[in-house]
């Protein structure tokens, strides 16, 4: 992880994150165990993209996730994957055309 692209330690940057609806869930429901695959992985994914969609910080967590690049879990409603192909969608729209 690049520790440059983190906001830094100021409260106004991270207050956010005590209004979060997953305050209340389990880490482990965000960030799936090592090499877990299949239903249980997707099923995973979609709790906590249920918990996600209604909190009242899902913006301020994606905006967060993309700027540090989380390499894992779901953030802001969507899976590191997710956030790859978001961000990799992004870099291709600013690159000149050849």
């Amino acid at each position: 992880m690049q520790l440059s692209r983190l906001p830094g330690a100021y409260d106004r940057h991270w207050s956010w994150q005590y209004r979060g609806s997953c305050r209340t869930t389990g880490a482990d429901l965000f960030f799936h165990p090592s090499g877990e695959r299949g239903p249980a992985h997707d099923e995973r994914d979609q709790a906590a993209k249920a918990v996600c969609h209604h909190c009242p910080v899902r913006a301020e967590c994606l905006r967060y996730a993309l700027a540090a690049r989380e390499p894992y879990g779901v953030w802001g409603g969507l899976t590191e994957d997710e956030r790859f192909r978001l961000l990799a969608a992004r870099r291709r729209r600013r690159q000149p055309a050849a």
